[in-house]
């Protein structure tokens, strides 16, 4: 696979057929596939997936992983609902993770990736120690399929994430980078985030974010295309080249009208793959 090659994010539980048709119509080589519905893990429609991506040459990075019941309506619904904070939800979506990874591997992808939730900054709180517990369970059974299991970026800090990282205490532990959710979140800066988790990222999402204005509440529309918010795209790519990485770059565009989804990462292919050249071909 070439340096940093591009690709694109897409929904999770929706229908991976149109998942690999997006990428197709993009235009890139790679794609983070979202989890799909429980009716892809039947035999028949799992076997015409497979066949049909293999004919794609689309190549799945990350398969990512997606919850029923998960909420991005506020900031109250996002800690309540979403990963494994909440552990009345936990066991199940730990056995949902298992499946995932299990139909990961079927598709030859070595990497399964998912937002875990709120991580509590006092290592002591028993919601703490229970998704770290959690975590430990996914990484275990990921290493039994030769997988990693990578933790999206954003709700925590880098540091806390670090720690959180180092408290789980497994090998296959890796992070998705994605510098918006940092933004979004208030997390942070995403470039100095990734001198922080530098030794653990195995993939990153090209989003971007524009910071509100003093006074005004983080929303979802202020995520913009990348190269027009206050990540830095260039900065982003030249800090990731930096760093030695050379793994994919995902176009992560969030807006509900699939049309101008893809025209969107079209767009966002444009300006990347200027950048890239830019700074590839740099000393």
């Amino acid at each position: 696979m070439e340096e940093m090659p591009l690709g694109v994010m897409t929904w999770v539980l929706s229908d991976p057929f149109k998942a690999v048709e997006l990428a197709k119509a993009v235009g890139v080589k790679t794609m983070q596939l979202g989890c799909p519905r429980d009716e892809y893990y039947e035999e028949k429609k799992k076997e015409e997936f497979k066949k049909f991506l293999k004919k794609s040459g689309i190549k799945v990075t990350t398969v990512f992983c997606g919850y029923a019941g998960e909420s991005y309506e506020s900031m109250d619904a996002i800690i309540e609902t979403v990963g494994f904070r909440n552990p009345k939800l936990r066991e199940e979506r730990i056995k949902k993770t298992f499946q995932i990874s299990d139909f990961a591997k079927e598709l030859g992808v070595n990497v399964i990736a998912a937002h875990v939730g709120f991580i509590p900054e006092d290592r002591d709180d028993p919601v703490y120690k229970g998704m770290v517990e959690a975590v430990r369970k996914i990484a275990d059974y990921c290493e039994k399929n030769g997988q990693y299991f990578a933790l999206e970026t954003g709700q925590e800090t880098a540091e806390v994430l670090l720690q959180f990282i180092k408290d789980v205490g497994r090998d296959n532990i890796r992070v998705n980078f994605d510098p918006a959710n940092m933004l979004f979140y208030g997390s942070g800066d995403p470039i100095e985030a990734i001198e922080v988790l530098k030794d653990y990222i195995i993939g990153v999402h090209c989003k971007d974010y524009k910071l509100p204005k003093k006074g005004e509440k983080p929303t979802f529309e202020n995520f913009v295309l990348f190269g027009e918010g206050d990540v830095g795209a260039e900065r982003f790519i030249r800090k990731l080249k930096e760093i030695g990485y050379k793994g994919p770059l995902t176009i992560e565009r969030e807006v509900l009208n699939l049309e101008q989804q893809k025209e969107d990462m079209i767009k966002i292919k444009e300006t990347i793959e200027k950048l890239r050249e830019k700074i590839l071909s740099s000393d």
